[in-house]
């Protein structure tokens, strides 16, 4: 087997290559940050009342009375006009014409109500249009504006399916452009939808598209760059570049209120990603497993040349017993089930993961919902997201797993609790509060993923951690319909994701600790469910090798490729993010 570390180890760490990659990878990242996150501007509901047709002949007064006032929670005694009902035409009519003053001469409160027979009219004020102004996503078609957020995250869940077998299939750089540029088209054919139900067609698609070249991206860092820099460009690199798409998603929307010119603009930075086809190389690792030797050699000899070194005579030499193929055992999902340990563990971090996605998506598209400014909100959480990357490396890096995990979700959880008690007019504690959520629900998302991977053994790290971001996948779906509770309670939302992700903090004290454990290489090496009692490290012997002869290689894999705070980063840029 050919031992790549070792044989490119030459090329350094943080040469004109490495630099040109890491740079130029990252900067791909960055649509990713406002593609997920778009629909809160192109989806928002804007304020929307029953429309009376212009022919009818009603005074300013009456037109204004048409709409009756409706309680906003029952008991509050605050006040607001309908969204979805008006008085019957024919009895407002009829009043007007007997020149008598609603609410002065005449009572309303028994005349009979009827719904949005000629439509709505839409306040103009923040936005020019959305689809929901476009087409009526409103009242008793209401449900289907959470469904278009969901259409998109079931394009992320079928994405994250196929893109890994294409990439491993075709390689990486051609999985990358080829899904930059498809997101990228159906985003602009997005612009020309004359229906909804066309629109989620594309959206399914735009989501398709989303993570497959997230997920590309990632892949093709990490297995270019060398340890050191694969591990910032996994923590710190991918992340910020990310955050920035999203930070920008707000300042272009400030300026473009009609969601088709929106999308228009957000579709064409990827047209401009083409020319970096030839900057960015094929992964060397990948066309090694292909067999494609030559090629692999040819783009190493390329970073030497770039980084000023003279690369040996023969730097791959794929002959020998070494080349001979590896039996390797096959695991497949339901071994996450099988024993009662590992199954406690599975399950423990499946609801973990669902409950985080549910909070993080839905507290990222709740904020064109809060107080206040929704293109400020919006910046701001993204803004939030910054620290919060740093703050999970520091965690992961210092302190214990258990605490760090239940700490930062119990107080993302308590904190959107207590966010529903604030008055209204406390505008600026209020979205304090749930911001400070949002940071507390981002740490956590993104510590579980390297703490995923040390629970797991290295025959199962993988599929385990694909089988949890399935899990964040459901949560992320399920989301859009967490906000959508506010029609029925303005702090319902809160109110279940604060549960949700509470209860999730508490049972997360179950999970095995794995701070300064050795990874596990074999099923028997896990930490034992529930972890209340540290277990002792184990070590392995001599029989550990014999039952599994390809521990030392694992073992070996491990010290070349350290986990690093996000080994695999990928779920919370796929939400949105």
């Amino acid at each position: 087997m050919i031992d790549y570390e070792a044989d490119t180890a030459f090329l350094g760490d943080w040469g004109r290559f490495q630099r040109q990659v890491f740079y130029l990878l990252c900067v791909t990242i960055v649509p990713n940050g406002y593609a997920g996150i778009a629909v809160v501007f192109v989806a928002d509901t804007p304020a929307h009342r029953c429309a009376v047709p212009a022919h009818i002949n009603l005074t300013a007064a009456w037109r204004n009375s048409s709409i009756p006032l409706l309680e906003v929670e029952e008991g509050s005694g605050a006040l607001v006009p309908s969204k979805c009902l008006r008085y019957k035409l024919e009895d407002i009519l009829r009043f007007s014409e007997t020149g008598l003053m609603p609410g002065v001469d005449v009572n309303l409160t028994n005349v009979p109500k009827e719904g949005c027979l000629d439509g709505w009219e839409y306040d103009r004020s923040v936005y020019a249009s959305t689809i929901t102004s476009e087409w009526d996503l409103v009242c008793d078609n209401g449900w289907k504006n959470p469904l278009t957020t969901s259409v998109f995250f079931c394009g992320l869940l079928a994405g994250s399916l196929i893109s890994g077998q294409l990439s491993d299939r075709y390689g990486r750089k051609i999985v990358l452009f080829v899904t930059i540029l498809l997101q990228s088209v159906f985003t602009l054919l997005q612009v020309f939808a004359q229906s909804w139900v066309v629109f989620c067609v594309l959206h399914f698609v735009v989501g398709m598209g989303h993570i497959s070249n997230y997920v590309a991206a990632f892949v093709l860092g990490m297995e270019t760059l060398s340890p050191r820099v694969r591990t910032i460009y996994s923590t710190v690199g991918a992340n910020l570049f990310f955050v920035a798409g999203y930070m920008l998603l707000p300042l272009c929307a400030f300026f473009i209120r009609d969601w088709r010119m929106l999308l228009l603009v957000l579709s064409l930075p990827g047209f401009l990603y083409a020319p970096l086809w030839w900057f960015i190389p094929e992964s060397p690792r990948w066309l090694l497993s292909q067999g494609r030797v030559e090629e692999a050699e040819a783009i190493v000899r390329e970073a030497a040349h770039r980084n000023n070194i003279e690369p040996p005579p023969v730097i791959f030499n794929p002959s020998g017993k070494d080349c001979e193929p590896e039996k390797k055992t096959a695991y497949n999902i339901c071994k996450l089930l099988e024993s009662r340990n590992i199954r406690g563990i599975s399950l423990m971090l499946w609801l973990v993961w669902n409950s985080l996605s549910i909070a993080y998506s839905g507290l990222s598209l709740n904020t064109a919902n809060l107080h206040g400014n929704a293109y400020f909100n919006c910046f701001l959480s993204g803004l939030v997201e910054l620290p919060a990357y740093f703050l999970s490396w520091v965690l992961f890096r210092w302190c214990l797993r258990r605490p760090s995990l239940s700490s930062t979700l119990f107080t993302g959880g308590a904190l959107l609790l207590f966010t529903q008690l604030i008055p209204t007019d406390q505008l600026a504690l209020a979205i304090l509060f749930e911001m400070t959520g949002k940071f507390a629900v981002t740490t956590a998302y993104s510590f579980v993923y390297a703490y995923t991977a040390e629970l797991y053994p290295t025959v199962l790290r993988n599929t385990a951690v694909g089988a949890c971001s399935m899990a964040c996948r459901i949560g992320s779906i399920t989301s859009p319909y967490f906000i959508y509770l506010r029609n029925y309670l303005p702090s319902l939302p809160y109110i279940v994701m604060g549960s949700i992700t509470t209860v999730a903090a508490l049972l997360s004290l179950l999970l095995p600790e794995s701070f300064g454990m050795p990874l596990p290489d074999t099923i028997a090496h896990m930490q034992h469910f529930p972890g209340c009692v540290q277990k002792t490290p184990h070590t392995l012997t001599e029989t550990d090798d014999e039952e599994n002869p390809s521990s030392g290689l694992m073992k070996k894999e491990q010290d070349l490729y350290p986990v690093s705070p996000h080994t695999s980063s990928k779920c919370s840029k796929e939400n949105s993010r």
